[in-house]
């Protein structure tokens, strides 16, 4: 019989839509406006520090919603972010510079939900808030460190070939390693040496004939600068993998410039910490032939103050670490399991095999900002080396060991962290910085919901009048169709909701009616023409779908490209876009035609109320 469907389609078709219904639902509970509360390296917060914050809001008025202490957080929760700026006002002169006080937006997804992985959609930088940072590469020191291999590795080479020479110094200032000779009998054969090593050097020799002036060249700097950045963006973006941040924008500005937006970040120290963090190890030999009282160069300093004087030939560096994470020795101390890839396996093996006996440093190198002011106006970022444990090699290592001598839980996971991104090729620093506050997100969330409340009622109250009854099943539609996509932006994960997106929603709710117009106004066409009302209904949904499909079809395709080849805003309008098309041609051919069917599908009818 015409315009009967099976049972099982309408459960199918309800089943989706409660589907969508329940993914959708975590929406309704907005975050609550909280401050997290972290202690700095090595700290805890204790339960008396949260008691005299909590007297402290209670003597402001300030009521709090929930807290949460544990040993280095305290997440404490408010009903308005007006609350929430007043607290952390408070929780500054109280707590001093011991902790880091950030605004945070917490959770409030009944546990029910979380259970089954419905969470709320996440919201980009412009609707939650968020931080903005732009990064400054240190070419020089990503040059530097290249020159330093250089030179490492020149010494190495000489020595492969025989070659005499009487030392191999590094000269930073003139970026160039220069090799001093023994003997003018010997530049020759150092010189086709060299070259034979690397043809692109430039080879210049002092007037005496006892020095070859090594230098890189033009094109060398430039692949070195051009790696330094690429690699500095993906470490960041593996870093930025670790807060757990959600559509976070990390891309290149300019020669030396990083642009990173992290969505929904309050807590800026922390962010700074991980990204601008120039953490990296290196594992040397503790040379306990020499004096340490007396040594000039190569001396390093351990956590308990004493001095260490450390060999000039690296073991191994952290670029070949490729997993790290932070545990507990058999005693409760924090360590980092360190995993090496095959070729730093190999490395640390051939370079242990004769050191069995002997001790080896870990040393942490890391570039923090100085008191000196470059040319260009940023502070100079300044070397910082520290020994973090040194142990006697008991046996020939390989791929797998681990790293102790760490003060707590915390610092090992932050350094297993680190590590595990990847250690940055140059220094970055954070030159601008700039945080989009909760408060100012909440505005942009409030505005564009009341663009899709006004949007929705005006189609709504059109096509209610327009269409009588079945404009009526057209709303019933529409309504679903935008509760379908709420649910699949909260389930499909990395998906955001930006402003842009916001306005694809509003676009969408005009444009979800169009196919529901097309099929009114063929089945006011084939009543017309004299068909009977079965045969109006089934020939308006054959008749207009390929007219529905070519239209949405072709809009769809435009999405997708802007989409592929967009960043920021314009990703974020594509998919609300894109996924509002896919869902209005489902509401509108599939839901529609359910809804007809049942109210007037296969009845004798005279009319139709269309």
């Amino acid at each position: 019989m015409l315009n009967k469907n099976p049972a099982w389609r309408y459960v199918a078709v309800l089943g989706m839509l409660l589907l969508a219904l329940l993914y959708a639902l975590p929406n309704l509970y907005p975050e609550d406006p909280a401050l997290n509360i972290s202690a700095t390296r090595g700290g805890t917060i204790s339960a008396e520090a949260s008691s005299a914050l909590n007297q402290q809001f209670a003597a402001a008025n300030l009521t709090v919603k929930a807290q949460t202490l544990t040993d280095h957080k305290l997440l404490i929760r408010f009903a308005s972010t007006d609350a929430q700026l007043k607290a952390r006002e408070i929780a500054g002169q109280v707590l001093g510079d011991k902790f880091v006080v950030a605004l945070d937006l917490a959770p409030a997804t009944p546990a029910w939900l979380h259970a089954i992985g419905a969470e709320p959609m996440k919201l980009g930088l412009d609707l939650r808030g968020g931080v903005h940072f732009l990064m400054a590469v240190d070419m020089k020191a990503a040059i530097d460190k290249n020159l330093t291999d250089l030179a490492q590795t020149l010494r190495s080479e000489l020595r492969d070939n025989k070659l005499r020479y009487r030392s191999v110094q590094l000269d930073l200032a003139r970026q160039q390693v220069v090799v001093n000779l023994r003997s003018t009998e010997d530049l020759s054969a150092v010189q086709a040496a060299l070259k034979q090593y690397d043809h692109n050097l430039l080879l210049s020799v002092q007037s005496d004939g006892l020095a070859v002036q090594v230098a890189l060249s033009e094109q060398q700097l430039k692949q070195i600068r051009e790696y330094a950045l690429a690699q500095n963006i993906t470490i960041i973006r593996n870093r930025v993998n670790e807060l757990g941040v959600a559509e976070p924008l990390v891309q290149r500005q300019g020669a030396d410039r990083i642009v990173v937006q992290l969505p929904g970040v309050q807590d800026t120290a922390k962010a700074k910490e991980i990204l601008g963090a120039t953490a990296t190890l290196e594992f040397r030999l503790v040379d306990e032939q020499s004096d340490v009282a007396a040594a000039q160069a190569g001396l390093y300093h351990s956590r308990d103050g004493r001095a260490l004087l450390l060999e000039k030939t690296i073991m191994l560096t952290g670029e070949h670490i490729t997993g790290a994470s932070s545990g507990y020795d058999e005693y409760g101390r924090p360590q980092v399991n360190i995993k090496l890839d095959t070729q730093g396996g190999e490395m640390l093996s051939a370079r242990t095999k004769d050191a069995v006996g002997r001790r080896m440093a870990s040393v942490f190198i890391e570039y923090k900002p100085g008191t000196e002011t470059g040319a260009d106006g940023n502070p100079v970022l300044v070397k910082q080396q520290e020994v973090i444990n040194d142990a006697t090699i008991s046996q020939r290592l390989g791929r797998d060991f681990v790293i102790t001598g760490l003060s707590s839980p915390s610092e090992a996971q932050n350094l297993a962290t680190l590590l595990r991104a990847g250690a940055l090729i140059a220094p970055v620093q954070i030159i601008e910085e700039r945080t989009i506050g909760p408060s100012l997100g909440q505005e942009n969330i409030s505005l564009g919901m009341t663009a899709i409340v006004w949007g929705m009622a005006a189609v709504l109250l059109f096509m209610l009048v327009y269409y009588k009854a079945f404009g009526l099943v057209a709303n019933i539609a529409l309504v679903a169709n935008l509760v379908l996509i709420v649910g699949v932006l909260s389930m499909i994960p990395g998906a955001t909701l930006t402003l842009p997106g916001m306005a694809g929603i509003v676009l969408t709710v005009g444009m979800a009616v169009d196919a529901n117009v097309l099929i009114f106004e063929r089945i006011r066409e084939e009543l017309a023409e004299g068909r009977s009302v079965q045969q109006a209904i089934h020939l308006g949904y054959d008749r207009a779908f390929a007219t529905i499909a070519d239209s949405n079809i072709t809009t769809l395709l435009v999405a997708l490209i802007l989409f592929s080849v967009g960043t920021g805003p314009v990703k974020g309008f594509a998919v609300t876009l894109a996924i509002g098309i896919i869902t209005s041609i489902f509401t509108a051919v599939v839901g529609t035609r359910l809804l007809v069917n049942l109210c007037w599908g296969g009845r004798r009818l005279q009319s139709l109320p269309v």
